[in-house]
């Protein structure tokens, strides 16, 4: 059951990035670039996640979206992949991390932010550049990973 919803994912992400015709590993973008789109697609995955596995009201869901989507839990994340991330899924996420930071967070330290940008710059990379096996592979374990600190 879990596998079919991973793949309705990944389906909507390829028939996205399928529309996107600047698709294409020579286009460099920036940081901000990466990250502006990781956030949409971390937010649309998130969302069909939580819809596809939780019955309950609009409110609610929000409310769970919230623990994956704050910059404190994508900063806690990012550290937890870390070991499983290629060298150059690592330099993203410093590039991102790095990158000139032109807002200021609401609810989160700098470094979480600076580390939240890094994690959407990464899921950004990945779908900009077609890597959706990739992009669903890290999702997966971004699951496993808020469903075993809900445990704890």
């Amino acid at each position: 059951m879990e596998e079919n919803k991973s793949i309705d994912n990944k389906e909507m992400l390829t028939a996205a990035s399928n529309a996107n015709i600047y698709s294409n590993k020579n286009i460099m973008y920036s940081p901000a670039q990466l990250a502006y789109a990781g956030d949409a697609v971390y937010e649309l995955l998130v969302r069909s996640h939580i819809i596809r596995n939780h019955d309950t009201n609009v409110n609610k869901m929000h409310r769970l979206s919230v623990k994956f989507v704050r910059a404190d839990a994508q900063a806690h994340l990012v550290s937890c992949l870390e070991d499983e991330l290629t060298e150059e899924e690592k330099r993203i996420v410093k590039r991102g991390r790095n990158a000139k930071v032109t807002s200021s967070p609401k609810n989160a330290e700098m470094m979480n932010y600076r580390y939240a940008t890094g994690f959407e710059a990464l899921l950004g990379y990945l779908y900009l550049n077609n890597e959706l096996d990739r992009l669903m592979e890290l999702f997966g374990r971004i699951i496993e990973i808020i469903e075993k600190d809900e445990k704890r």
